[in-house]
């Protein structure tokens, strides 16, 4: 699943930094965990980028949640179901599997 956080309206970039520590070591917590398996900056504006190891978007949703950043409600996830690229299935050769 893509994870996309950004930082909700109303917060300022100081308040937002003062939760960071925190919000990095448990980030580095669910990577080592095989939670999280690539993290990106969002270019342009605050926020982040998780392919995260899970399929069910409300687990992902409480995975998240659970963050400081989003115990301070303080960052939002949109959460995007992603799989393998489905035209791959067309090359030749390559059969659809029950």
């Amino acid at each position: 699943m893509l994870a996309i956080g950004t930082i909700n309206p109303g917060f300022e970039q100081a308040q937002v930094r003062a939760v960071l520590p925190e919000e990095v070591r448990e980030t580095v917590d669910l990577y080592l965990a095989g939670k999280i398996e690539q993290w990106y900056s969002l270019e342009g504006k605050p926020g982040v980028a998780f392919i995260i190891n899970v399929t069910d978007p409300a687990v992902a949703h409480e995975m998240l949640e659970k963050l400081p950043l989003g115990k301070a409600h303080m960052m939002s996830f949109e959460l995007i179901p992603i799989g393998p690229l489905n035209p791959l299935r067309f090359l030749q050769g390559m059969q659809p599997k029950p």
